[in-house]
């Protein structure tokens, strides 16, 4: 139920039948009496520079969700940017603070490193290979480099994005070695499929899973399937690994956190979504 006294989280992208997020944080909202609601607004970017400011106008409004084709633009449009979303370069999360600022951050690198702690794979002082330099493997990426990490490999079919993505990361962590332009799993402690492969029947694997370590953790982002072929054979080969819907069940939580909801849990997330 929705009132006068209710605090709105927008979210804000086109077109918005995709949108996931109402159905999963609004049930949680509802089961721990908690007056707030997350509300889909579809906004064209032609639209979106002139109206994205004037939605905090809105006094009972505490942030925003930011979906495509937003993530970029909005970067040029809040007050501060936090590493993580600098790293990234774009946002998919906007916090209206108590002085009127607009702080911008990024979860989907955040909704993995989540899982994987909670899965009990430290990565401080390992090496790690994020394949796919886009946006969520970008995010990933800023996520793991905060960590510790030995070193970070990177890769991606367009190499200007690995070598745009390896400068951000050096201007925020410069004592981390990073490595570009080989997908090379051989060696590395964690590999994370950022890339669509494994969506579809016939892709290739994104790595070559016969120089994996047996130990080494590999988690993937494609939500389509939980078990990819690459999870699939990391998994014959003994490796731990992640499916693509820990990391969504992980983002949540961290979503809410950001706009000041404390204490959502996978487990309730799942549970309670619709």
């Amino acid at each position: 139920m929705i009132s006068g006294t209710t605090t709105l989280v927008a979210h804000l992208g086109y077109p918005t039948h995709t949108f996931k997020s109402s159905l999963i944080c609004n049930p949680w909202f509802e089961r721990n009496g908690i007056d707030a609601a997350v509300v889909p607004m579809g906004i064209k970017a032609e639209d979106y520079l002139g109206f994205f400011r004037s939605i905090f106008a809105l006094t009972n409004v505490r942030g925003a969700l930011i979906t495509m084709p937003h993530k970029v633009a909005t970067m040029e449009l809040v007050d501060e940017i936090s590493p993580a979303a600098a790293i990234a370069g774009a946002t998919n999360a906007v916090l209206r603070r108590e002085d009127g600022s607009l702080l911008a951050d990024q979860f989907d690198g955040a909704g993995f490193v989540r899982g994987m702690l909670r899965k009990g794979f430290d990565p401080a002082g390992k090496r790690a290979l994020v394949v796919g330099n886009g946006g969520v493997g970008s995010s990933i990426a800023a996520s793991l480099a905060g960590l510790g990490l030995a070193e970070i490999g990177l890769f991606d079919p367009d190499a200007a994005a690995s070598d745009a993505l390896s400068q951000r990361i050096g201007l925020h962590y410069s004592d981390l070695k990073v490595v570009v332009g080989s997908r090379d799993p051989d060696g590395y402690d964690l590999i994370v499929n950022a890339t669509p492969l494994g969506m579809n029947d016939g892709d290739p694997l994104p790595v070559d899973v016969g120089r994996l370590a047996p130990g080494a953790y590999v988690g993937d982002v494609v939500l389509k399937t939980d078990i990819t072929p690459l999870l699939r054979a990391a998994k014959d080969k003994g490796c731990p690994i992640q499916v693509g819907s820990d990391m969504l069940f992980e983002l949540i939580p961290a979503y809410l956190e950001f706009f000041g909801f404390e204490g959502a849990t996978p487990e309730e997330l799942r549970a309670a979504a619709r």
